[in-house]
């Protein structure tokens, strides 16, 4: 069939009547389907070479349908087979063209988007196309989703793509903000924490960046809009660009790390002071520990001693030198 379909009308108008029938032969079948004998006997024989009907030996033939997905199943698993062969073969050449296309015409190396809905949509297919990793600089006051609105993520972790995300402390302080990146931690991400991040980023499988391209101050003049940058200096200063902020990030540690139970903490406070050492004040920390700032500093009162320093300064430190982050 040109339309690429398993069966044209008349087969399957032809199988759904003998089905409704049980059992035909082609004069009974043509009079129900008000087809010419000749017809619906090409019909029958096309419909018997697919294997959807069987024929019992008589002086006139006796048809009888066959379960579909026994006789069609295999026809389709190959036509989906061919199918993902032949996505892997666009995929690859559309590779190659954009690769050949960026050393003749720079102008291939940037894509510009406009448009929240565009950016996210854009952002959802990086992401359920990435196959090895993705990298994230998550500042406040997203442009075009919400940390809890990326759902992507976990589809992505599940496929085993490895997640790196430094986010603003800005962000941390957010209410529930701390809840969504909980979330993908325990799926699997990897997350820490900087004061300030100069661009927001997102890097996939090292091959394609999404950058904004208006500034903070002047997100209210217009559409978001972002670059999609493909291979070239350009991103190869991106990814050094997050290498070096991911090295003097601080860990958020949301599950217990490393440390032998003799030393003593929880989960809570390895998170206390990931936020600590990440410059979260202690109301925001209260905030998002559901405590008191006086539970706060009792914490780090118990914290400074189990480490043997008085300053929270001493503490950072030593939290650093024992691995506890």
């Amino acid at each position: 069939m040109q339309d690429g379909s398993l069966l044209d009308a008349r087969e399957e108008q032809t199988y759904r009547l003998l089905v409704g029938l049980t059992a035909a032969r082609a004069a009974e079948l043509a009079e129900v389907a008000e087809l010419p004998p000749q017809e619906a006997d090409e019909v029958l024989q096309r419909l018997q070479a697919k294997g959807l009907v069987t024929v019992q030996p008589a002086d006139e033939p006796v048809f009888r349908p066959l379960p579909p997905d026994v006789a069609l199943g295999t026809t389709l698993l190959r036509r989906q087979e061919s199918l993902e062969a032949a996505r892997k073969t666009v995929a690859a050449l559309s590779e190659e063209f954009r690769a050949s296309a960026s050393r003749r015409d720079p102008h291939h190396l940037v894509e510009v988007i406009v448009g929240a809905a565009t950016l996210r949509e854009r952002l959802a297919d990086l992401q359920n196309s990435a196959r090895e990793e993705i990298l994230w600089f998550c500042r406040a006051n997203p442009l075009a989703m919400q940390g809890s609105d990326n759902t992507e993520e976990y589809g992505a972790l599940s496929r085993g793509v490895r997640y790196r995300a430094i986010y603003e402390r800005a962000l941390i302080e957010t209410p529930g903000e701390l809840d969504s990146i909980a979330e993908g931690v325990s799926w699997g991400e990897e997350a820490r924490v900087l004061p300030t991040l100069p661009v927001r980023i997102a890097i996939v499988d090292r091959s394609t960046a999404i950058c904004p391209l208006v500034r903070d101050d002047e997100q209210s003049l217009g559409e978001p809009s972002a670059a999609i940058i493909s291979r070239g200096q350009l991103l190869d200063a991106l990814l050094a660009l997050f290498e070096s902020y991911w090295e003097l990030a601080t860990p958020v540690r949301l599950q217990a790390g490393k440390e032998p139970e003799s030393e003593g903490l929880d989960d809570s406070e390895r998170l206390l002071l990931s936020m600590l050492v990440a410059g979260v004040p202690d109301k925001s920390i209260a905030n998002q520990l559901g405590i008191s700032r006086r539970t706060v500093q009792r914490r780090l009162d118990r914290l400074m001693a189990l480490a043997g320093v008085d300053t929270r300064t001493g503490l950072a430190f030593q939290a650093a030198k024992r691995d506890w982050l």
